[in-house]
């Protein structure tokens, strides 16, 4: 699977074909037109889509290099997941980090992205994903081709097809020992 800075170099090669004007064009333009702070990459997206129809993969790689520009560097998965679990979801980083851990444990060839809402752990495709869930847990969410019997269905979370949830009660290593062998086979199934 391509890094975040792959794909965004690969949206800038053929960004004057798609637009009109080239990466380094689109950034003078949101300097100079925008009155928008280039850190707010949320407030650069909607400014690029409401006033020139920008498409969405577009307007991430313009608001992700106007916001570089700037000065802004991208969080480690680390740092996001410390802003994940602050206040009463902070009793929850432990198993979050054990999960983590544990995923990344699965072979060689995982490794662990950082998203503002969740930990995605990936292989050639993202096969797990770690994040706060409801209710004060920590959802696991697993993508399978061909998922093993008795796993509740997600919904819209991470590319996962499976969950499982983890309260504030549940020991990180429980946690894992209840995972271990699905993350191994969501692993294998996404290689």
């Amino acid at each position: 699977m391509a890094s975040p800075e792959d794909m965004a170099a690969a949206v800038a090669d053929s960004m004057r074909q798609r637009t009109g004007h080239s990466l380094d064009e689109w950034v003078g333009i949101v300097e100079q037109g925008s009155g928008l702070d280039p850190l707010d990459q949320l407030a650069v997206r909607r400014w690029l889509r409401d006033e020139h129809g920008i498409a969405q993969n577009s307007q991430w790689a313009i608001a992700f290099e106007v916001a570089g520009r700037a000065g802004w560097t991208m969080p480690t998965p680390q740092q996001f997941a410390d802003q994940m679990y602050v206040g009463k979801k902070e009793p929850l980083r432990p198993v979050h980090d054990t999960l983590v851990a544990a995923a990344e444990a699965c072979g060689p060839e995982a490794h662990v992205e950082g998203r503002a809402t969740y930990t995605p752990i990936v292989r050639a495709r993202q096969f797990a994903a770690v994040g706060p869930g409801p209710r004060l847990t920590v959802r696991l969410g697993l993508r399978f081709r061909e998922a093993p019997g008795g796993l509740e269905p997600a919904k819209a979370f991470a590319q996962a097809t499976h969950w499982m949830h983890f309260g504030t009660d549940v020991d990180p290593q429980a946690a894992v020992q209840q995972a271990r062998e699905l993350l191994a086979l969501a692993y294998e199934q996404n290689g």
